[in-house]
């Protein structure tokens, strides 16, 4: 579905986290909360987490097809490697130029992608995860990921999801939950 479970996939606490790889906000939660959610009750079995996407934009698209790109055991660092980046590669949509926004935006979806990845540095972020830029490539070709994806946001829009981060908690859209410490109160009042 182009969605990634971390831990038992049959634990009493099913929580999916839709994330856009343009939020700052969900670079910042994963920043303060994947390691405390691990420990929280992921490595007991208690808790699962699942990963979906809501892409709002072309770069994000890129991001995420990349972060899809490979075997789903690469996911979750794949996953990592672009949030914990943002804030350096994000800066190139600040400062583009009329033309790099054109090649971004027009034209057929593949070559969108390849000029997307090589503006905001993609191609060395997936190098150092072990992807050459023909794998890479063929990636961002994947036309079944993109129709994956797109599906997947259009069922956040359809359950309510307004923004990014946002949590299902199994299956209850958590409204007004967007950061760790809210979340956290959520989880706490289900352990």
């Amino acid at each position: 579905t182009g969605s990634h479970v971390l831990g038992n996939p049959a634990a009493a606490l099913k929580l999916s986290e839709y994330i856009s790889y343009t939020c700052s906000h969900c670079a910042d939660f994963d920043r303060e909360a994947s390691d405390r959610l691990r420990a929280y009750g992921v490595v007991q079995g208690k808790l699962s987490v699942e990963v979906r996407h809501l892409v709002r934009d072309p770069i994000d698209m890129t991001a995420a097809m990349l972060t899809n790109c490979g075997p789903p055991a690469k996911f979750f660092q794949n996953h990592t490697a672009f949030l914990r980046s943002q804030s350096r590669w994000i800066a190139a949509a600040n400062s583009a130029s009329p033309a790099q926004q054109a090649r971004w935006n027009n034209g057929e979806m593949r070559a969108r992608f390849r000029a997307i990845a090589s503006d905001f540095g993609f191609y060395a972020i997936m190098a150092s995860r072990g992807y050459d830029r023909m794998a890479t490539d063929r990636c961002l070709s994947d036309d079944a990921m993109a129709r994956r994806l797109a599906d997947q946001t259009r069922e956040a829009v359809r359950l309510g999801v307004e923004g990014t981060p946002s949590f299902l908690l199994n299956g209850e859209l958590l409204a007004g939950t967007h950061d760790w410490r809210g979340l956290k109160a959520r989880l706490d009042a289900r352990m």
